[in-house]
């Protein structure tokens, strides 16, 4: 009997029991391939990649416990009835039966995801982890033209913008924003909510173009999906804050598109109305302690005080370091933008740094001609009408230090200028092996800013000890003992190298240096005799040659190679094939950088 062989009717086992592929799924389901997807993306189930696939490898397969997860599911049937609904709405239709139709119309099954929500994400913290992809789609959509063609609506549009802007108004209000960074693709911003880390990407605020070979069916269910769990995060943030959900916004300043300065004036005006009655609050309760004392009796609302109390001191000692930080960034400082400037996101990013900021047009807070700004955001090539109470930068200029927490000097970024690179703050480049110039310009800034002491141009970490590398002022103490201890290090590097240097000879470093003792008592007339009788004889015979350090480096790392199972081998392999492009790229920019100084001299 082949060793495989299973007889008629007996259970699978293995893989062929664990999985089943797309078509079987659908089968068994007995739904129709697009409402299987749509199920699948609502419930977050994916396909698998089993080891051994049973049906070949031209087939998409599914967990068997996945599936019969979706066999219960109530949506289901919710799903089942609205395509029933639908072919009794055609079926009324072909036959003009308009009554039946506009009966029909009225009695539309609807469904909601917010048990979904609940169940994929048990706790807060689970839906802020998994955030990114539902920013990126909702700010996405916010962009995106109405298309009837494609069944995208103008209220899933308009639903986008609002989710997108209460999100930004509360990391705005709340100071999180931490980086940001402009590309080709669009604007990346990441914010750090209650301990989680939260990247997204907005596109630029120009004309989309919507791409043919996009199945907008697919992103428009993971949109409803996005949309429900958006509405949820936003709930609980602004209940975090005590603000009302969701906020009402002036009707004139959203139809002239400033949503988030609209969502600010929300935030202030509530945040006074919370103040004034807390302190009718506390006066209140304050009275009624006082007269429960005097008449030895308990307060009815004692215990509501002390929590009142407890809250005040928990959300003062909520905010961290960095948010302290970024809240007084741009403090005293006043923007305005001029109208070429990307004014969606310049009035996202400088708020939540402390900023007061105004632009070019109806609804503005305060007008151009206030005395009192301080920089005018401008993006073109000159500038006719200059104040001279003011200074006038590129918008990359509020990016630059916002990334790099330093008020960058603005020679850099004046109007007309060629501003310098716009770094990216995702990128380590101490792990990239390649720290652009103005990368370390900006280091050196930062250490001004902070007072910190900071190695010249061109010495690295290790000449720290040396008193005359050091960018500061330093007491003759400290350089004193900066300067023994440079010397303890350089005595302890060699003995280290000479013991190495007697182990790789095969005799022991104590007892060479007991010899060589005993070699410096003999006097210098013997060793002179012995310098003359080598110098007369030649090499010694006995003297054996040093072996090679570097091959025996070489033949160690073979050797753990070999030892390594060939998985683990191809996978180091990988890993050095990687580094190796790396260190091409390096050099290869480094040579860039090169050849461009070289031509600037010559020039």
């Amino acid at each position: 009997m082949p060793k495989h062989y299973r007889l008629p009717g007996k259970k699978k086992e293995g893989n062929a029991a664990k999985y089943i592929t797309r078509s079987q799924a659908v089968k068994y389901l007995q739904v129709s391939l697009s409402v299987f997807r749509k199920l699948c993306i609502l419930k977050g189930i994916f396909p698998r990649d089993p080891k051994k696939k049973v049906k070949g490898n031209h087939h998409t397969y599914y967990h068997v416990k996945d599936i019969l997860f979706l066999k219960h599911e109530p949506l289901l049937e919710m799903l089942r009835d609205i395509r029933a609904y639908e072919k009794k709405v055609k079926k009324a239709g072909m036959k003009k039966n308009w009554d039946l139709v506009e009966r029909l119309n009225k009695q539309k099954p609807t469904y909601s995801l917010d048990r979904l929500v609940k169940e994929r994400y048990p706790t807060f913290i689970d839906a802020l982890r998994d955030l990114d992809d539902c920013l990126t789609m909702v700010h996405l959509f916010a962009a995106l033209p109405a298309v009837e063609r494609e069944h995208i609506q103008v209220g899933q549009i308009h639903k986008c913008r609002r989710l997108s802007h209460e999100w930004q108004a509360y990391i705005s209000r709340t100071h999180k924003l931490r980086k940001t960074f402009l590309s080709v693709k669009g604007i990346y911003y990441q914010a750090e909510v209650q301990g989680q880390t939260i990247t997204w990407l907005t596109p630029h605020a120009l004309q989309q173009v919507l791409p043919t070979d996009v199945d907008y069916n697919i992103m428009l269910t993971f949109l409803e999906f996005y949309e429900t769990l958006l509405g949820f995060v936003n709930f609980k943030l602004y209940q975090s804050i005590n603000m009302k959900y969701p906020p009402i916004i002036d009707s004139r300043l959203e139809a002239l598109a400033a949503d988030i300065y609209a969502l600010s004036r929300y935030f202030d005006a509530n945040s006074r109305a919370s103040v004034v009655e807390s302190i009718d609050v506390s006066s209140s309760e304050e009275s009624e302690l006082k007269l429960a004392r005097l008449q030895h009796h308990p307060p009815t609302n004692e215990h509501g005080a002390l929590m009142n109390l407890v809250e005040d001191v928990g959300e003062k000692d909520e905010d961290d370091g960095e948010t302290t930080e970024c809240r007084n960034f741009f403090k005293d400082m006043k923007f305005f933008l001029s109208r070429e400037v990307p004014r969606e996101s310049l009035l996202f990013v400088i708020p939540a740094f402390g900023g007061v900021v105004s632009w070019e047009g109806e609804g503005a807070p305060f007008p151009e001609s206030d005395q009192s700004i301080t920089h005018q955001i401008v993006d073109r090539p000159t500038q006719s009408r200059k104040f001279l109470s003011r200074e006038y930068v590129q918008p990359q200029w509020i990016y630059d230090c916002v990334n790099f927490r330093v008020i960058l000097p603005t020679d850099e970024y004046l109007v007309g200028r060629v501003p310098p690179p716009h770094l990216s703050p995702f990128v380590d480049n101490e792990a990239e092996g390649h720290v652009p110039e103005y990368a370390e310009a900006i280091k050196r800034l930062q250490a001004a800013a902070r007072k910190e002491v900071l190695p010249l141009p061109g010495a690295g970490e290790e000449d720290l000890g040396d008193p005359q590398n050091l960018l500061g002022i330093i007491d003759r103490a400290e350089e004193i003992e900066a300067a023994e201890k440079k010397r303890k290090m350089a005595i302890l590097q060699k003995q280290y190298l000479d013991e190495l240097k007697m182990e790789l000879e095969g005799c022991n470093y104590y007892d060479r240096s007991n010899v060589s003792k005993q070699k410096d008592a003999e006097g210098t007339d013997a060793d002179a005799n012995v310098s003359k009788k080598k110098d007369a004889e030649g090499t010694d015979a006995d003297e054996v040659p040093l072996p090679d350090l570097k091959q025996i480096a070489e033949d160690a790392d073979n050797m753990s190679k070999v030892l390594i199972s060939r998985k683990k081998r191809k996978l180091l392999e990988a890993m050095e094939i990687g580094k190796e492009r790396k260190r091409a790229h390096v050099k290869l920019l480094k040579e860039r950088k090169k050849k461009i100084d070289e031509a600037e001299k010559s020039g």
